[in-house]
């Protein structure tokens, strides 16, 4: 894994039913794959792909027992703790993508004509 930094993030599903707790050091690109069902596995079967939550970049070593310890903590552990970043269970991911590529999205979005 390197030197690199991690995030550590919390993905449910639309009704908020299955809370999935991972780590990875490129959170866009990991969450875009769970969002396309690029891995086969827990997230693509119980349709998780809303981030919730997410905390870092941190320092590898701290990230992985920070993954741990959420995942060892009670499902209203985990409520909690989106609710103290996200009160609204908004989608986060849409933060998360540079201003550039959101305009170029709106420009090339044909779903209206």
């Amino acid at each position: 894994m390197g030197n690199k930094d991690l995030y550590v993030y919390l993905l449910t599903n639309k009704n908020h039913t299955v809370i999935y707790c991972g780590v990875s050091s490129d959170l866009l690109n990991r969450v875009w794959k769970h969002k396309n069902k690029v891995y086969d596995g827990f997230t693509k079967k119980y349709n998780v792909d809303k981030l919730v939550y997410y905390e870092g970049p941190e320092d590898p070593i701290y990230a992985i027992e920070r993954e741990k310890q959420i995942k060892a903590g009670s499902r209203q552990k985990k409520i909690d703790l989106i609710i103290s970043m996200n009160p609204e269970w908004r989608d986060l991911y849409e933060d998360l993508i540079p201003e550039g590529f959101k305009e170029f999205d709106e420009e090339n979005d044909n779903s209206d004509s």
